[in-house]
């Protein structure tokens, strides 16, 4: 199960996410990405995964996609830490616009 949770702030807004990111929740969270980049006045998005406890395959190749398409991405576990540089690492790899995802301690 995913819990998805979405904060709105004049500046942009912050998906939290809680639990595990695989299988039908992925697509649930790319349904929620795509209507919120489509929102008009979309700004910054911010993808919290501090509560997150797994990543299938699928779900990093989701957050690798709304990373390079500007999201910023927000963890503190060493799973999903790992997860995060990788995907930093693939899009300074591509050249890719966002640089690197972000990990909190």
């Amino acid at each position: 199960m995913l819990r998805i949770t979405v904060t709105t702030r004049p500046d942009g807004a912050t998906v939290a996410l809680e639990g595990r990111l695989a299988g039908p929740w992925v697509d649930e969270l790319r349904a929620c990405w795509r209507s919120l980049v489509a929102a008009p006045g979309a700004r910054s998005i911010r993808i919290d995964l501090h509560a997150v406890t797994f990543i299938d395959t699928a779900g990093k190749a989701l957050l690798w996609a709304m990373h390079e398409q500007g999201a910023v991405l927000a963890a503190s576990g060493c799973m999903t830490r790992a997860i995060l540089e990788e995907i930093g690492t693939k899009s300074r790899e591509r050249g890719g616009p966002n640089g690197a995802a972000k990990g909190d301690d």
